[in-house]
């Protein structure tokens, strides 16, 4: 059964092609169908579409619904197209006539959208709350070990002195500006379709103001024509704020594996946190970090993956849009993934300490000699050709002293102002407004 079904059944293979994972894909969809529906409802019964009496049968019966959600009790049967047309199924089984009427003033349109919407709106959530979580363990990190020195290189050759403080404090302050990138996202997904129908108004007087308020969104989106251009747009920019996320742990996944190798040395892992080899005994592969970093670079791709799908297309809805549930709900979950696997992993990092005591690191210590000499008196390019020098000749022995204390060196890490900075930025969201709507639906 479809909501949309007619006298004449499309041909098997066609009906087979164009549905494709979409039962798969609206299990991730389910809760949120029932709330938008709900909030629906709602408003109809307040327009007078539905009575005080049937409105109070269909929330009882959408609340049960969502509870078998909740519970993983609730499937998408055989034979019924989406959860759109489940849902209407089941309410319409259990109340007759009553359940037929929860689709005035919509279209199947505007019902996905405002799923959608909900749903990146909820794991936007569960993103920031992930983040967090590895933000705090990196700053507890870096002042763990913000004594313990490490090279730190351009090119790949070696430069000068980092610190574990600073490799550990640099992702988590990426991190902030991860989340500054989610706050777009959010603001976007925070918005209100429903009763754009399919994409030109409806003819009922609906109340979409009122639709708003009860999912808790933080606006509408306004022009009917304009809400449904935005299903693409407002996924292509969740993608490319996850796409953020996932470069930070990519590129510090690639640092992980680079440190563990033996010619390196800095960091190591407990042996269950490794893999093994079939033939060489000695081996302690950092195969979860090589994981999240491929994973990864395939979300980095994801923004560009969905405008491939999406950008040439005129305005109005089109099939293609169904396809991006593919893309982008499986790329969610592996995010959320990554950063736990992540967390796992660093919370049972050990380092190296003394790193720098060896002969190898003696040139890391030239700058510090040239910005000594400078302080004593000698102009910086003097100071730089002498201590060229000496290294040529092979007479070049530094103090191995390091004494750095602006803002954000190796003495002065500033984590308490990075910590101030993401509760700030996190603060910004305000999660608790479409928490508490969600809530008060369900009451």
């Amino acid at each position: 059964m479809k909501l949309w079904q007619k006298e004449k059944a499309s041909l098997q293979s066609v009906e087979k092609f164009t549905i494709g994972k979409d039962a798969e894909m609206d299990m991730f969809l389910a809760p949120f169908d029932v709330l938008g529906s709900m909030a629906h409802c709602t408003m109809l019964e307040s327009i007078g579409l539905l009575t005080k009496e049937e409105l109070k049968i269909i929330l009882t019966e959408l609340k049960a619904i969502y509870k078998q959600i909740q519970a993983g009790d609730f499937e998408v049967e055989e034979g019924v197209e989406d959860i759109h047309s489940q849902i209407e199924n089941l309410l319409t089984k259990k109340l007759g006539n009553v359940g037929k009427k929860i689709h005035s003033g919509r279209s199947r349109n505007d019902q996905v959208m405002v799923d959608i919407k909900l749903y990146l709106r909820y794991e936007i959530e569960q993103i920031v709350r992930e983040i967090e979580l590895l933000f705090q363990l990196l700053l507890s990190q870096s002042e763990k070990h913000k004594i313990h020195l490490l090279p730190g290189y351009t090119h790949l050759q070696l430069a000068m002195p980092s610190s574990f403080g600073l490799w550990f404090g640099a992702y988590a302050e990426s991190l902030i500006d991860d989340v500054i990138s989610l706050q777009g996202a959010y603001r976007i997904s925070n918005k209100n379709p429903l009763g754009s129908g399919a994409g030109y108004g409806s003819s009922f007087p609906l109340n979409r103001q009122f639709t708003t308020e009860l999912l808790g969104f933080e606006s509408l989106n306004y022009n009917v024509v304009y809400a449904q251009m935005g299903r693409g747009k407002t996924e292509r920019i969740v993608a490319s704020a996850i796409s953020n996320v996932a470069t930070t742990l990519s590129k510090l996944s690639m640092d992980a594996c680079l440190f563990m190798n033996q010619n390196f040395g800095f960091i190591s892992f407990p042996d269950e946190l490794t893999t093994g080899s079939s033939i060489m005994p000695h081996k302690k592969n950092p195969d979860v970090f090589e994981v999240v970093r491929s994973r990864c670079n395939q979300l980095a791709a994801l923004p560009n993956t969905i405008t491939l799908m999406t950008g040439n297309l005129p305005s109005g809805y089109h099939r293609d849009l169904q396809l991006i549930k593919e893309v982008l709900f499986p790329a969610i979950q592996d995010l959320k993934e990554c950063l736990r696997m992540m967390h796992l992993m660093l919370s049972n990092i050990s380092v190296k300490e003394s790193i720098l005591k060896d002969e190898k690191y003696t040139f890391l210590f030239s700058v510090e000699e040239v910005n000594k000499r400078v302080l004593s008196g000698t102009p910086f390019r003097d100071a730089y050709k002498q201590v060229g020098r000496e290294i040529e000749q092979g007479m070049f022995t530094p103090s191995t002293d390091i004494h750095h204390t602006h803002e954000g060196s190796i003495g002065n890490l500033c984590n308490d102002q990075l910590k101030v900075q993401m509760e700030k930025e996190i603060a910004v969201f305000h999660f608790e407004k479409a928490n508490a709507a969600m809530d008060k639906l369900l009451i």
